[in-house]
C-alpha cells in the first residue's frame, strides 16, 4: 500500500462502509463471501495497491466465514472513525487500522515511472481482512493529515444514513453516493414541488 494514495484508499473506505444493510435499508451489500470477491475486484485494483491486478480479490477468494465476519467488524469500525472525527480519535483509529503492516519500505512505482515511493507491505499470511484495514488505515491518516479531519461527514441527504470520507479538492461534497443520494434528493424535492398547492398570486379570485 502506497502512503501517497491516500485518495484511493479513503475511497475504498468509504465504499466500505456504505455496504451496510443500514444504509441499504436492511439489505446488506456483503452477504456473503462470494459479495467480498466482488467488491474487492470491483474496488481493490487502485493505483495505491502495488500487489499487481487482481491481488485483493485473490485474497478474497481465499477468504470463508471468519473472514467475511472480520470484514463486518472493519466496516463497523470505520463507520464509527468517520460518526466521530475529532482528530485524536481519528489518528489513533488510522493507526490502530495499519497494523497489519510491517514496516515501511521504499518500492517503484510503476504507474510513476518507476519512481520509489513510500509504502507498507502486508505482513506474511495477511486475509483480505488485513489488507482492507490497512488500506483503509491509510485512507484515515492520509485525509486527516492533507485535509483535516472536517473531510468525515454523515450524508446529506436526509433520508440516507450513509458516511463518507470527502477527499475533493474544494471539500464541497455533499453525499455518501453522489449519484444515488442526490438524484434521490432532487426526485423528492421536485415531487414535494408539484404536491405543494400554489400560493395564491396579485389578481387571483373568483370568476365574475
Amino acid at each position: 500500500m502506497a502512503l501517497d494514495d491516500y485518495v484511493w484508499a479513503a475511497g475504498v473506505a468509504t465504499e466500505l462502509v456504505n455496504t451496510t444493510a443500514e444504509v441499504w435499508r436492511g439489505d446488506d451489500r456483503l452477504p456473503d463471501p462470494a459479495a467480498l470477491v466482488a467488491f474487492a475486484k470491483l474496488h481493490g485494483d487502485g493505483p495505491g495497491h502495488e500487489g499487481g491486478p487482481g491481488a485483493l480479490s485473490a485474497l478474497a477468494r481465499r477468504g470463508g466465514a471468519a473472514e467475511l465476519r472480520a470484514v463486518h467488524a472493519l466496516r463497523t469500525a470505520v463507520r464509527d472513525l468517520i460518526d466521530h472525527p475529532e482528530r485524536e480519535r481519528l489518528v489513533a483509529g488510522g493507526t490502530a487500522l495499519t497494523s497489519p503492516a510491517r514496516g515501511a519500505t521504499l518500492v517503484p512505482g510503476p504507474a510513476h515511472g518507476n519512481r520509489a515511493r513510500w509504502a507498507v507491505p502486508l505482513r506474511e499470511g495477511a486475509t483480505i481482512a488485513d489488507a482492507l484495514s490497512l488500506i483503509c488505515g491509510i485512507g484515515v491518516l492520509g485525509v486527516v493529515h492533507t485535509l483535516g479531519e472536517r473531510r468525515f461527514r454523515s450524508c446529506g441527504a436526509p433520508t440516507c444514513k450513509g458516511a463518507f470520507i470527502d477527499t475533493t479538492r474544494p471539500g464541497s461534497r455533499r453525499y455518501c453516493m453522489p449519484g444515488l443520494c442526490g438524484n434521490r434528493l432532487n426526485v423528492a424535492n421536485h415531487r414535494a414541488r408539484r404536491a405543494a398547492p400554489r400560493a395564491p398570486r396579485p389578481g387571483d379570485g373568483p370568476e365574475p
